[in-house]
């Protein structure tokens, strides 16, 4: 008998519509509840800088100077607008009604380390983070939101830097190791997807936030960021053996910041560029936390690099031996490979890439490519044939107040429903997309400039550069149409 295959209609049934943020980007508290300091509390901003000086001096990459500033300075909060967020710590209630108005299905955020243990490796865990983060999540269980929590998205504990040098010692392994252990058994019955780390590929563009390496205490850059690198997939790796094991059938995905990669022209050197470009930048990361082993491909790269890794005895088995459950990746914009000199360059998230002359580019030079997902969708399904989430985007824009207080942001309806046209085309044809959670769905401090002035939320948050505001949320004109957007299902755009 022969079988028919059926198109599916559209978005499935429990599609996971959500909101994501981060906790050092939103919360604030950064010295309440038994908080540490940590490595986001530390990136200095002067909200007078000039568009310029902001691109230039934005505390990507840490050095000595900046750092000893930064536990100086340990009473200025406008200078180190992390440590004020849109204080989500002591609104959350207030933000979780809005949210269920919004009508969102899961609600991704991360969990602060130093919240949880503020030295890192403490001897017990402070209670009073558990608590906050027990009761958010409970919250969010309450008015219906699933709760998809990042275990590290970016910051950890200063401590673990001052002492051990971050990532690059195995003690930090094993403190995270605990961490995520405490998390999964405090919080198991709170969350519902889990992810150890965010924008993984974020410790090669972006060796502060991503690995929290100090740029001038460092003799061989490259070598040292994969070395942290490893460690990572290490403690990842073992992680998800924690996850699986106090927490059985539990999902545990692994992320990158996606690039999707085109080739500049059909010339075969170009072709060849994209395609290492992608291997270094993107697949490398997924293909250790999925399918579990370092990639054939980065042995030539590594010895380009002069990177030679040390690997203890019973790495390579514990990360063959724990991969993720699903794949999840950020998406913004797309970037295009070439051998050729002197190609026009354009910003992104947190990088610098080459231009692409057939798309429009955002408030921040950001290229703006719908199609660009769900060429991406496509890739890591066939590559990895397992669910898919796709934990971040959206469109950071200059939003202006009306005078009555509407906010009427069309570019950004445009950019979502551009974005989830694609995906649901994807979804058609044969894509397992499992969720999409829309980032900064309530303004937040921007990661990569450090602006409140770069707004992605359809929830407006009154504050400004310098945390200046009355921190009143008020509903954007897109609020209405993504409300509208979740309640059809994505059918109606």
């Amino acid at each position: 008998m022969l079988k028919t295959f059926k198109e599916p209609a559209g978005f499935p049934e429990g599609f996971l519509w959500g909101g994501a943020m981060a906790s050092s980007q939103a919360e604030g508290g950064w010295n309440e509840g038994g908080k540490g300091l940590d490595t986001q509390d530390l990136r200095y901003f002067d909200p007078t800088w000039t568009r310029e000086e902001r691109a230039m001096q934005s505390n990507r990459r840490m050095n000595s100077a900046k750092l000893e500033r930064a536990l100086v300075d340990m009473e200025d909060t406008e200078h180190y607008p992390f440590r004020h967020g849109i204080d989500f710590y002591h609104r959350y209630n207030e933000d979780l009604a809005l949210f269920q108005e919004l009508g969102i299905k899961v609600f991704r955020t991360s969990i602060c380390w130093a919240r949880i243990f503020p030295n890192g490796d403490d001897a017990e865990p402070n209670e009073q983070g558990i608590e906050f983060y027990h009761d958010l999540f409970s919250g969010c269980h309450k008015r219906g939101i699933k709760v998809f929590a990042t275990m590290l998205h970016y910051n950890i504990p200063e401590s673990l830097v001052q002492r051990f040098g971050g990532w690059k010692s195995r003690k930090t392994v094993d403190a995270y190791v605990r961490y995520a252990e405490t998390l999964f058994e405090r919080l198991g019955d709170v969350v519902d997807y889990w992810l150890p780390f965010n924008e993984f590929n974020a410790g090669r563009f972006n060796p502060y936030n991503g690995v929290c390496l100090v740029e001038d205490q460092e003799e061989h850059y490259d070598k040292v960021i994969f070395q942290c690198l490893h460690n990572q997939f290490v403690a990842n790796a073992r992680a998800i053996e924690a996850g699986h094991r106090i927490l059985p059938g539990s999902m545990i995905g692994g992320m990158i910041a996606r690039f999707t990669t085109y080739s500049a022209t059909c010339k075969p050197e170009d072709v060849m560029q994209m395609i290492l470009d992608d291997q270094y930048s993107n697949w490398f990361y997924l293909d250790v936390m999925a399918r579990g082993a370092y990639p054939a491909y980065m042995t030539r790269y590594f010895e380009k690099l002069g990177v030679a890794l040390e690997i203890e005895d019973g790495d390579l088995e514990t990360i063959a031996a724990n991969t993720i459950d699903f794949t999840a990746f950020s998406y913004y914009f797309s970037q295009v490979s070439t051998t050729s000199q002197g190609w026009e360059k354009t910003a992104g998230n947190l990088v610098m890439a080459n231009k692409n002359p057939y798309l429009q580019t955002s408030d921040w030079g950001w290229q703006m490519d719908p199609m660009g997902l769900r060429i991406t969708l496509h890739q890591i399904c066939d590559r990895y044939q397992l669910p898919v989430f796709v934990a971040e985007n959206g469109l950071g824009a200059h939003d202006v107040v009306e005078a009555d207080g509407s906010i009427h942001d069309d570019y950004r309806i445009v950019y979502l429903r551009e974005h989830i046209r694609q995906m649901r085309e994807a979804v058609r044809e044969g894509v397992d997309l499992i969720g999409y959670t829309m980032w900064g769905f309530i303004d937040l401090v921007s990661c990569g400039s450090m602006e409140m002035s770069k707004r992605y939320g359809v929830i407006y948050v009154d504050q400004d550069d310098a945390g200046k505001g009355s921190l009143k949320r008020s509903r954007k004109d897109s609020f209405a149409w993504y409300q509208h957007c979740i309640a059809t299902n994505g059918e109606e755009l």
